[in-house]
């Protein structure tokens, strides 16, 4: 579709939903490398995973923000 739009709503609970998909994801992650802790330091370890979480947690408030701004700003 040429000239669509997306509405600033949907894409906040996109991101919303990015950042908790990464976040859960870096958890499983965590849990399946802490069985192999040789590899597991080798990676990069616990930063790794901070980190990881930290890009989530940045979706995830966007996203928040995304939503609370197309709100206010309804037409």
């Amino acid at each position: 579709m040429v000239g669509a739009t997306v509405s600033p709503f949907v894409l906040g609970v996109f991101a919303f939903l990015l950042g908790m998909g990464a976040i859960a994801v870096a958890l499983r992650r965590r849990r399946g490398r802490s069985r192999y802790p040789e590899t597991y330091a080798a990676t990069g370890g616990i930063v790794y995973t901070v980190v990881q979480i930290g890009c989530g947690a940045v979706l995830l408030l966007g996203g928040l923000g995304l939503m609370i701004l197309a709100l206010a700003f309804k037409h």
